[in-house]
């Protein structure tokens, strides 16, 4: 039985919101629209790069028919440097390497558009890990759309696969496609208390995250 794990990548593998708020900022200065702070600009992350943009044209209180302007706007500006204040969370390498050496096939699903998530991977060398990587680009789909997650999952090859995300899109996303989630609670979950996310395990530190995904792998034979 071939397993494998499925993650969620910004809030979850990366820390993101600074680069994705520069961007944004970026985008908003070249015609004058002021600027957004980091808190706010990350309460938008998760949904995609399309609601990303009209959460920040709602913010700022801009014409809805600008989307289409801004959003190629963002996307030059982000695609060009994805990375530079972006971070891994701790211990992430680590556990990656102590999957790979487990036998546990790897693979992304993110509604980040597919090139800046494998542009990512690349930067910090964790790229190698993952066998299959499903973006907000990839299919006509995001999630909470469980087409991403099992996407992943059969270019993996996989039998068993567990999910990991920060937020209440991944839990949906695992449910809808009958997979186990664990949440990672220090990413960018919009609940106030993470009970209230459906979830079967949860953790904020890397070290402990193999013991759980071999448990709930174990749930699922």
């Amino acid at each position: 039985m071939k397993k494998a794990i499925i993650f969620d990548l910004d809030g979850t593998l990366i820390d993101s919101a600074p680069d994705i708020h520069a961007a944004v900022n970026k985008t908003l200065a070249e015609t004058g629209d002021g600027e957004l702070d980091l808190a706010t600009v990350r309460s938008f992350i998760g949904n995609g790069v399309k609601v990303l943009i009209e959460r920040v044209i709602e913010a700022r209180g801009l014409d809805a028919s600008r989307h289409g302007a801004m959003l190629e706007t963002f996307l030059k500006h982000y695609e060009a440097d994805p990375a530079t204040l972006t971070t891994l969370y701790p211990g992430v390498p680590d556990a990656l390497e102590q999957f790979r050496d487990e036998g546990w096939a790897m693979g992304v699903c993110t509604n980040k558009p597919e090139g800046p998530s494998r542009d990512i991977l690349k930067a910090f060398g964790i790229d190698g890990f993952f066998g299959a990587v499903v973006g907000g680009d990839t299919l006509e789909v995001n999630k909470p759309d469980p087409a991403m997650a099992l996407a992943a999952k059969d270019r993996l090859g996989a039998d068993v696969a567990v999910y990991v995300g920060d937020s209440e899109i991944d839990a949906e996303c695992a449910w809808k496609a009958g997979m186990r989630f664990a949440l990672f609670t220090e990413g960018y979950h919009k609940a106030e208390d993470v009970d209230d996310i459906p979830q079967d395990a949860r953790f904020s530190d890397f070290d402990v995250l193999v013991a759980i995904v071999a448990r709930l792998a174990d749930e699922l034979r």
